[in-house]
């Protein structure tokens, strides 16, 4: 390579990274989060993802690596509904990045933005793990994705105003797309309004209201409490007096109690995926919805 050649490529490389710096660092605690900021910041973000798609959301392993993420990032992006108070603190303590600190301006949480289910009048570790503002798992709620979005886009252009356009127009088209989905899926799940379910976790409270489905109980005995004998005893007995049409059953717990309700009643168990990767065919906040509402209707 000659010596004008490689001047034009270093000159080239130096004019460029002012354009890579004006990349947002956002991390994420939960796939799908990181999704919808993907949609909506597009080519002007880079986003990090901390957990798995297949790991208890409740209860995240940390690694070194999530330190050295959160230390870098402008923007952290939570669930909230005190999902990730099990796990997120000593990272941010960790992390000591005063842009993503609570309270902070790069600190967002996505539960401000939707109206939350069963809060509790009290706390008690006798209730199980519940959560004081109420179930978290509101995103499973396709319809709950538009304020997401909507607030993620506020977000974005609040911390980097010269692409306020980009995130406004790339937020336009998620709406329009999301809600031809919307209405499709609604469509598709018609036939299962008052259809009764059992869940394991309550994962699926959101998406059961939504569409009119009635949750008859829950293989937990309490909230984050593997069921006695006597629980499931009890369930039998529910399932024997109502026509369940199915068990719910998310993809972290151990499923061995909902296979034995599942095998001895005749009743199908469903593994439905909680989050983008939960299942291989859960690959965005798309796919995950269209995977769920196809084994829903056995599609």
């Amino acid at each position: 390579m000659n010596t004008r050649k490689l001047i034009v490529i270093l000159a080239a490389f130096v004019l460029a990274l002012p354009l890579l710096a004006t990349k947002l660092q956002v991390v994420t605690t939960y796939p799908y989060i990181a999704g919808l900021v993907e949609h909506v910041g597009g080519e002007r973000v880079t986003v990090h993802a901390l957990a798995g798609g297949q790991w208890d959301p409740h209860t995240i392993m940390a690694k070194p690596s999530f330190i050295a993420k959160l230390r870098r990032a402008d923007l952290l992006v939570i669930n909230g509904a005190q999902l990730e108070i099990g796990w997120l603190p000593p990272l941010l303590s960790q992390a000591n990045n005063p842009k993503v600190n609570v309270g902070s301006r790069g600190m967002m949480d996505l539960s401000r933005s939707v109206k939350l289910i069963d809060v509790p009048d009290s706390v008690s570790r006798a209730h199980g793990d519940i959560h004081p503002d109420g179930n978290p798992h509101y995103y499973l709620d396709p319809h709950n994705m538009l304020p997401l979005a909507e607030a993620i886009a506020a977000k974005l252009c609040e911390l980097d105003g010269p692409g306020s356009t980009i995130y406004r127009k790339n937020l336009s088209d998620f709406q329009s797309k999301w809600k031809a989905k919307l209405a499709e899926w609604e469509k598709r799940l018609a036939g299962l309004k008052d259809a009764l379910v059992i869940e394991y976790h309550k994962n699926y409270d959101y998406l059961l209201r939504r569409y009119g489905l009635r949750l008859l109980g829950t293989v937990e005995l309490l909230p984050g409490i593997p069921p006695t004998s006597k629980h499931i005893q009890e369930l039998e007995g529910k399932i024997t007096e109502s026509k369940v049409r199915f068990i719910l059953q998310d993809i972290y717990n151990s499923d061995e109690a909902s296979r034995h309700l599942a095998a001895k009643h005749g009743v199908p168990m469903i593994k439905l995926p909680h989050d983008v990767g939960a299942v291989r065919e859960a690959e965005g906040v798309f796919s995950m919805f269209d995977e769920i509402v196809r084994r829903l209707t056995h599609e």
